[in-house]
C-alpha cells in the first residue's frame, strides 16, 4: 500500500544534541505495531549529493508504534543552514514505505 508521508519540519541547534519522539499510525489514526519493523532516518543536502548524518532509532514501544530518532551533536556541528530527512520504515515482509520527511533548519548557538 503506497502512502503519503507526512511533513514535519523542525530546527536543530549547530553543535547541539537532538532528539525527536515520533508515534506512527495508520490511515484510521490507529497505532502500527512495530514489532518487527525496520525504521531508518537520514540528513541530506536538497540536491541529495552528500549525506549529513544517520539518525540514530530507538523503539521505545514497538507495540504502540513509539520511536525517538536523535541526532548527535557530532553530526550537528557539520550541518548547513537547510537540510532535508525522512524516516523510512520497513514491514517484516519488505515492503518499504517513506513515513515522515521535512525540512531542518540549522540556528547557531552561542553558548560554546
Amino acid at each position: 500500500m503506497a502512502i503519503s508521508p507526512g511533513t514535519y519540519n523542525f530546527t536543530v541547534q549547530r553543535g547541539a544534541d537532538h532528539e525527536l519522539a515520533l508515534v506512527f499510525k495508520d490511515s484510521n489514526d490507529a497505532v502500527i505495531d512495530l514489532t518487527s519493523w525496520t525504521v531508518t532516518s537520514q540528513a541530506w543536502n536538497k540536491a541529495r549529493t552528500r549525506k549529513y548524518a544517520d539518525f540514530s532509532v530507538t523503539y521505545t514501544d514497538r507495540a504502540n508504534g513509539s520511536i525517538k530518532i536523535a541526532l548527535a551533536d557530532t553530526d550537528t556541528v557539520k550541518f548547513p543552514d537547510e537540510l532535508y530527512y525522512d524516516v523510512l520504515l520497513e514491514d517484516p515482509n519488505g515492503v518499504k514505505e517513506y513515513y515522515l520527511e521535512g525540512l531542518i533548519t540549522t540556528a547557531q548557538g552561542y553558548t560554546r
